[in-house]
């Protein structure tokens, strides 16, 4: 989204029961809505408010309102796995760039623990259910997407990644728009009782009892935000009558959180009329320039698509028989901390980040620098793992930005949850839920080789990276320096074979031949012609 309205400078009492008028847009953060979601049984509640206030009261007799793994596992009933990935994933989406959680290095998540206003809404949103695809004009062509719904077995289709690609199905995927609006709906539903588990009871009766402190209205922040930049667009508390005026060496008077609700329900509703007038005006033949969708084409070289919405989030779609290179001048406003790869078959993607999901893939290969387990979802098949393999030359720069450890890479430590996520809107055979996905193998150390990538841009600074950070695992290191070794020794035989010229030729004619044989047969000859087509 594009439009907003600078916050509202009213001076209104933020005793007086009359509602101020809603003069700014609300937006979800997409981040706990796409990467913040744990196909997790245990965390779906059946009364969520009941359960999680609960949770607080359990939980709250620490005076410093921060959680730990262990006391989570213990409150939830939940394995230390599990309890250590909720505070991972949650510091990968949390708003607040300041929250000690998020600069945290691995071996002290643990001891510094989650701030549990944002954990509780955390684990409130794992109710949320994503939006289902678009239906089909042409009832035939419902099948042709992976994966679908089946007749037989309830989840599973015949079709792979790659077909879903050719079917150029991605035009039937809810748009960032569509995302929005539903978004948006969920909070509408369930503002009051977000609101319950940030406010704080007084005496009282009724709706007079509950109060919001700025801190625990600024926590919102979670989920929403107002204007277009996400934490660098305008600050809740500033956005809010309640609290814009307030004397900051003074803390805010609290507000009665019906007061609050009542604010911010004018605001969403005036938010999704705006989303809907953008998506009539699209459907009538006038495209707004903020919309990012993509229309897929055939999988093809030149086919690789990508799109940046307004909140940051980067796609990159339909990459076959091609490589895909951003330079970080293309990634505007953004910090890659938590990647999810999902819907790919037969695919390299060598990634540096804190966290990467890794949903519905096939015959995949992952060369990672993680400091975080990676997580995979969803009904994958022969995927394998393998250690970081490349370098340019600001990558360290990158990697200090977002708070990677390159001393800390889990890459061989795969967490393998449901194949079914309970967050898709989609009805399932009984028991199903809690198969557990096929995890993935560690890459034979032979097989292991580095990526070079060229220097597609001269003039380029000179940085400080000159080898890879991450450090090789012993039989990897081992096997590459082997490998390294046996080829000085192959290319000494060669250059003192006494042969004679022609067949000297002969012999580079050969090797050149069997060379050719390798890239085709290993699949390696598309990397040249993406050099060539550079």
């Amino acid at each position: 989204m594009t439009d907003s309205i600078e916050p509202s400078t009213s001076t209104s009492d933020p005793n007086s029961n009359s509602t101020p008028t809603p003069t700014i847009l609300l937006h979800p953060r997409r981040e706990p809505f796409e990467h913040g979601l744990l196909p997790i049984q245990k965390l779906i509640f059946t009364d969520p408010v009941q359960a999680l206030t609960q949770l607080k009261e359990k939980l709250s007799s620490s005076l410093a309102l921060r959680v730990g793994s262990a006391a989570l596992a213990d409150a939830l009933q939940i394995s230390s796995d599990h309890a250590r990935l909720i505070l991972d994933t949650l510091s990968s989406v949390l708003h607040s760039e300041s929250d000690p959680l998020v600069t945290a290095r691995p071996e002290d998540v643990d001891s510094i623990g989650a701030d549990l206003r944002d954990l509780v809404l955390f684990l409130y949103i794992q109710s949320y259910k994503r939006l289902l695809p678009r239906s089909h004009k042409d009832s035939a062509a419902v099948a042709d997407v992976w994966p679908s719904t089946s007749a037989f077995d309830g989840y599973l289709s015949a079709l792979s990644p790659l077909q879903l690609v050719r079917s150029n199905t991605r035009r039937f995927m809810p748009s960032l728009a569509d995302e929005e609006a539903h978004q948006l709906s969920y909070l509408q539903k369930h503002l009051a009782n977000i609101l319950s588990l940030l406010s704080e009871p007084v005496e009282g009766e009724g709706e007079e009892s509950m109060i919001l402190t700025m801190k625990g209205f600024e926590h919102l922040g979670f989920l929403i935000h107002f204007g277009d930049k996400g934490s660098e667009g305008v600050p809740l508390s500033q956005a809010a009558p309640f609290f814009a005026n307030s004397d900051p060496d003074m803390p805010a008077v609290p507000v009665l959180a019906s007061q609050v609700h009542d604010w911010l329900l004018e605001i969403i509703a005036a938010s999704l009329e705006h989303v809907s007038e953008k998506n009539s005006a699209k459907e009538s033949g006038s495209p707004s320039s903020s919309d990012q969708d993509i229309a897929m084409s055939d999988a093809s070289p030149g086919s690789a698509k990508a799109s940046q919405s307004a909140s940051s989030s980067f796609f990159i779609e339909g990459v076959s028989k091609s490589s895909y290179v951003k330079q970080a001048s293309d990634l505007k406003n953004s910090s890659v901390k938590a990647v999810r790869v999902e819907h790919c078959e037969r695919v390299h993607v060598i990634l540096a980040s804190k966290r990467v999901c890794i949903v519905n893939c096939r015959e995949c290969i992952f060369f990672l620098g993680v400091n975080q387990r990676p997580l995979i979802v969803g009904d994958n098949h022969k995927l394998q793992v393998a250690p970081y393999n490349t370098f340019y030359s600001q990558l360290e720069e990158h990697m200090t930005e977002v708070g990677i450890d390159a001393t800390i890479n889990r890459w061989h430590e795969p967490l393998a949850l449901g194949v079914i996520d309970p967050h898709d809107s989609l009805s399932h055979p009984a028991g199903v839920a809690d198969a557990q996905t096929e995890s993935a193998a560690c890459l034979d150390p032979d097989q292991f080789t580095n990526f070079l990538i060229p220097n597609w841009f001269e003039g380029e600074p000179i940085k400080s990276t000159g080898n890879n950070p991450f450090p090789l695992p012993d039989l990897y290191f081992t096997s590459q320096q082997r490998n390294k070794k046996n080829l000085g020794e192959i290319q000494q035989i060669l250059r003192e074979a006494p042969l004679e010229e022609n067949r000297k030729r002969e012999l580079s004619c050969a090797l050149h031949i069997y060379f050719k044989d390798w890239l085709y047969a290993s699949g390696n000859i598309r990397q040249l012609y993406c050099l060539l087509g550079d």
